[in-house]
């Protein structure tokens, strides 16, 4: 195992960090509380045993299961070989006294009396004013400092750079932070801006979805080709984790792992993570890789946001993106389910009313009212 510099904190991180929000399930579906207990704490033991040093789960994770089987894997010993992440629903909080109602919670569920690292989960620029702000939850996390029941603070994230770089200077307290980042978001989220930001600033950046929820683990047809045929022989997956680990700025990868096999894979590969180790010819391979991704793409939207806001409430980009997700990586499943999760009802293609508005400010002309229709059909 590798060992990485944890921002301007006075620890190493394993290269590799244990996600625990795909746990091996008793039913297949990976989103499901009937966790295979069993099986969940050999396998986080056994990463432990063999380096991992940092373990990442959240209050909703499999149905709010994920934090009790945290909880028995990190007894006998186990607790004080790793640090431990949790994260904090925010969605959930609807007044001050929900913070530490929450954080208590979770220290039960985890049979821990301290939360090493302790996130705000999913942060948006929204969430960040009408929740973060509103609640003056940074009062009662500063609280939870002091008394020690969270060592650590910082914030999982997912919106555009402009909300990033909003939270990440909005307060002091910041230790580290969970970005979305792999070679195929350089731009997209927080995106390689917001990764050297966060670092120039001393944050520690542990990288979530390294694999894209495993889709870059098992490319196209015509991109595994495009990776076959370099001389360096590499599986789809490692040749994502070795890009990530190739730059100083990334402090951590969280992997969530399903299978063991998962684990010794990719346990075998943080012991090869090395800085700038990637020659020229690696760094032109990842890049052709990602534009032969790109052509994929059906709709030519950039997601520059001039289209918005949508009189009627659309989130035009957001549908596209979902859109493009099903054909970049031939999985209209995850397309769907992103589409019908992380949009409102009111968000979705299906509220368009093919009004035109938008169509005069789109730098890309692109017939949005034509489009809309046929990403309800695809994704509703």
């Amino acid at each position: 195992m590798q060992y990485r510099s944890f921002g301007k904190l006075d620890w190493k991180a394993s290269a590799l960090g244990f996600g625990c929000m795909r746990f091996p399930t008793a039913d297949g579906d990976r989103l499901s509380s009937k966790i295979d207990e069993a099986e969940a704490v050999r396998m986080v033991r056994y990463a432990i045993d063999n380096g991992v040093n940092y373990v990442d789960t959240a209050y909703v994770y499999h149905g709010g299961q994920s934090e009790i089987v945290l909880g028995k894997a990190l007894k006998d010993g186990y607790r004080e070989r790793v640090k431990l992440a949790t994260k904090l629903p925010v969605w959930l909080v609807e007044s001050p006294a929900d913070f530490d109602r929450l954080l208590n919670e979770q220290l039960t569920k985890l049979q821990t009396d301290h939360i090493d690292f302790y996130l705000l989960h999913a942060l948006s620029h929204s969430r960040w004013q009408d929740i973060i702000l509103k609640h003056k939850l940074l009062e009662r996390a500063e609280a939870a400092l002091a008394d020690g029941r969270i060592r650590h603070l910082g914030f999982s994230f997912h919106d555009d750079y402009p909300a990033f770089e909003e939270i990440v200077n909005g307060s002091d307290l910041w230790s580290f932070c969970q970005i979305q980042y792999n070679y195929m978001d350089t731009e997209n989220q927080a995106g390689v801006r917001g990764l050297k930001l966060a670092a120039a600033k001393g944050l520690a950046v542990v990288v979530m979805e390294p694999l894209l929820g495993g889709r870059l683990a098992e490319p196209p047809k015509d991109i595994l080709a495009e990776m076959e045929r370099f001389p360096v022989r590499r599986s789809p997956a490692e040749w994502a984790l070795q890009w990530l680990w190739d730059q100083p700025e990334v402090s951590l990868i969280l992997s969530g792992m399903s299978t063991m096999a998962q684990v010794d894979e990719n346990l075998q590969s943080a012991d090869r993570a090395r800085v700038h180790s990637f020659t020229a010819e690696e760094q032109a391979l990842i890049a052709a890789v990602r534009e032969t991704y790109r052509a994929r793409t059906a709709i030519p939207c950039t997601r520059c946001g001039y289209c918005m806001p949508c009189p009627n409430g659309v989130n035009i980009p957001g549908n596209f993106e979902n859109f493009n997700y099903a054909y970049l990586y031939d999985n209209v499943a995850d397309a769907r389910f992103k589409y019908q999760v992380f949009l409102t009802e009111a968000e979705r293609s299906s509220a368009c009313i093919a009004c035109g508005v938008c169509e005069e400010k789109c730098p890309q002309k692109i017939e949005i009212s034509q489009w809309m229709p046929k990403v309800t059909a695809l994704l509703a």
